[in-house]
């Protein structure tokens, strides 16, 4: 795995051997990354890293320069992994937890700028995600919530979906809040 884009750039980051989780694709990182870079100062942004597996898309935030940075996964061998390598690369308040992400939801009350989730494609409740994520405490009026999901999982009539974009057989599907 490397980071495609940022102070890192082309750097190989290694998980352990058998480790099980997938990241997200080259193609696919580079993709959202180039529409998130035409929208934020990441050294300015929260981000909020649900289902961490490899650990990933943290690592190209931190990256790109932001320094605050959540990430929720409940495998110990990922949170060890992405803690270690966070703590290389060096943001200043990254912080790796490891709970159930519905849980998560329930006690967060820090709000986030940008939220990513990455669950499992097979995962039972994956079509609840959006609406518990929306409602949660850790939305405020700008965050932007991004889901990557199979194609078979289709979020195109969600009342909160503003944009979805597909990358080989990655989809990412962004929401927001209603402006006020």
């Amino acid at each position: 795995m490397r980071i495609i884009g940022g102070k890192y750039r082309g750097r190989l980051i290694e998980p352990p051997s058998g480790f099980v989780a997938r990241p997200t694709t080259d193609f696919a990182r580079e993709g959202l990354m180039n529409i998130l870079n035409n929208r934020y100062d990441f050294s300015a942004v929260s981000l909020l890293d649900l289902f961490g597996g490899t650990g990933a898309i943290s690592f190209e935030f931190a990256s790109r320069g932001t320094s605050d940075i959540d990430v929720v996964e409940t495998d110990r061998r990922s949170c060890a992994f992405i803690s270690k390598t966070l703590r290389d690369l060096g943001p200043e308040h990254a912080r790796v937890h490891r709970i159930d992400v519905r849980d998560w939801l329930k006690i967060c009350h820090k709000q986030f700028d940008i939220i990513f989730a990455d669950p499992p494609y097979n995962l039972r409740w994956l079509a609840n995600i959006p609406d518990m994520v929306m409602a949660s405490g850790a939305v405020h009026n700008s965050t932007l919530f991004i889901l990557e999901h199979p194609k078979s999982a289709d979020f195109s009539n969600h009342a909160l979906r503003t944009d979805h974009r597909k990358y080989g057989n990655v989809n990412f599907s962004f929401f927001k809040l209603p402006d006020s």
